[in-house]
């Protein structure tokens, strides 16, 4: 999701709230004070609507992040945010949620309560939600209180099993990797998109650097993400086909995306839209900066294009969880040793299995960055903005070509 251009752009606002550095996570903190200029106004919206349910305050629009090293109220950020507007949905209203794994009593039980005071329910997982953790009840619970039917107001489906709802099945593998909330009326708005980079799992909250952005009051980016859903939900892969959809300073994009190029590759062509060197209005020659996080960077185009926008002056600071590299592929080189080439970004790879309460011993599920955020403060499209990117999609080849996302 982003801003006109390739990409939502996020549009620069005048305040920003910073976000406080822990051990172990100061790039982190350091990357996300950019998206978090409207972080503030979501926490005082949502105050104020516990404080005055006879008089709702108004949805703010802007970011919420969580912090798996802060405190339990830091952790449970973004899916406090979104049982807050579950349970804020008004009787007649619809609640579409497509989310690669959902494993969560919290989430279950919010949900099943909206739907007893009258509120629509449309669920779509991964076919993995179930199939990885057999033993979770969250999928069966769903089904048997929504049914499956899907021309009905209410239900809870699966994509095919090893494929996504709109991936073609030559290409094998695939998944529904998607994570938004849609509300079509909540206490204080309508026509809410939440999207979201965190699956609603305990480690996506306890262990996983995850962010949310929260749009009220947009029919048309509701619409296009409710048809998007449906489009899912109906699983017509033979008649998808890769879309934008773009209202005021925000672009929103739809994949899989068709093609074999570097001109249908929806990243690059973001990239491609940076020029690195510039002069203020002082005449004092500035730097584009570009910030990324994301939890795995295995698409070579963009790990090669993050390296050639340094080389071109660029200010580029990369956080990551995974790559691939000579190791895991046989000798062959992959992202890490082009990241790391002379010249190239400064890295930091963020996936830490220290834990803290056992000094030596590995965790079994590490401290990770699974943000999939893009950053720009410079030159973009030929004109000074502060731009920012994010949705569920890594930068990998499966993510732009065979998985169902939206960014």
């Amino acid at each position: 999701m982003t801003g006109a251009g390739e990409g939502i752009v996020v549009p620069a606002r005048p305040r920003v709230v910073p976000v406080r550095p822990r051990a172990g996570a100061r790039r982190l903190a350091v990357l996300a004070t950019v998206l978090s200029a409207a972080a503030a106004q979501l926490a005082g919206a949502a105050g104020a609507a516990g404080a005055s349910a006879a008089e709702p305050q108004a949805l703010a629009e802007g970011p919420v992040f969580n912090d798996p090293l802060g405190g339990t109220a830091e952790q449970y950020a973004i899916r406090t945010r979104l049982v807050q507007l579950t349970d804020s949905a008004l009787p007649g209203s619809t609640i579409k949620v497509a989310v690669y794994h959902v494993w969560e009593t919290t989430i279950v039980n919010a949900l099943l309560r909206a739907q007893a005071r009258g509120v629509h329910i449309q669920v779509l997982l991964d076919e993995t939600s179930v199939s990885d953790n057999p033993t979770n009840p969250s999928y069966a619970t769903l089904k048997a209180a929504l049914g499956t039917d899907r021309t009905k107001p209410s239900f809870a489906l699966l994509c095919p099993a090893g494929k996504s709802c709109l991936g073609d099945p030559k290409f094998g593998k695939s998944i529904m990797h998607n994570k938004f909330w849609l509300f079509s009326a909540v206490a204080g708005g309508r026509d809410v998109v939440v999207q979201t980079t965190t699956n609603s799992t305990p480690s996506a909250n306890t262990k996983f650097f995850n962010d949310a952005l929260q749009l009220p009051d947009n029919p048309r980016l509701y619409a296009a993400y409710s048809s998007y859903f449906a489009d899912m939900t109906g699983k017509n892969w033979r008649g998808w086909r890769y879309r934008t959809v773009t209202e005021g300073p925000y672009k929103t994009y739809y994949f899989p995306r068709a093609g074999t190029t570097t001109e249908t590759d929806t990243v690059h062509n973001v990239l491609s839209n940076i020029t690195c060197t510039y002069r203020d209005s002082a005449g004092v020659t500035q730097r584009t900066k570009v910030r990324v996080a994301v939890f795995k960077l295995t698409r070579q185009v963009i790990a090669d294009k993050l390296v050639a926008l340094r080389k071109a002056g660029c200010s580029v600071y990369v956080t990551y969880a995974q790559t691939d590299s000579a190791a895991s592929q046989g000798g062959t080189k992959g992202t890490w040793e082009a990241l790391h080439t002379s010249g190239g970004p400064s890295l930091r790879c963020y996936n830490d299995d220290r834990d803290p309460q056992n000094p030596g011993e590995p965790l079994v599920t590490p401290y990770i960055v699974h943000n999939k955020y893009l950053l720009i403060d410079g030159m973009y499209v030929g004109k000074r903005n502060k731009v920012s990117f994010t949705g569920s999609g890594n930068h990998t080849a499966p993510a732009l070509r065979e998985n169902d996302e939206a960014w």
